[in-house]
């Protein structure tokens, strides 16, 4: 199997076939799969996180009882700290 690591120092290819101690080989396989699985599941919450997002907006927007008027000092000082 190969693998592309990518990081501050570039990019290193590594064929993990070809690692000859057993445990070592074992290990980073198992390595992958869990680093594969965590891969899904980031996109996965990010998928949900945004349409729960939308559906946020969009009942927001058709509630304008809930908008909060802001004084336009209130406004300068929110922007000043961003």
């Amino acid at each position: 199997m190969i693998i592309t690591i990518k990081n501050d120092e570039g990019e290193s290819v590594y064929d993990v076939s070809k690692i000859e101690d057993d445990q070592r080989k074992s290990g980073a396989s198992i390595s992958i799969s869990k680093i594969g699985t965590l891969n899904v599941l980031v996109e996965a919450l990010n998928y949900a996180s945004q349409g729960h997002q939308s559906n946020l907006e969009a009942i927001l927007k058709e509630s304008p009882e809930a908008v909060v008027e802001q004084d336009e000092d209130e406004a300068e000082v929110s922007d000043e700290s961003e």
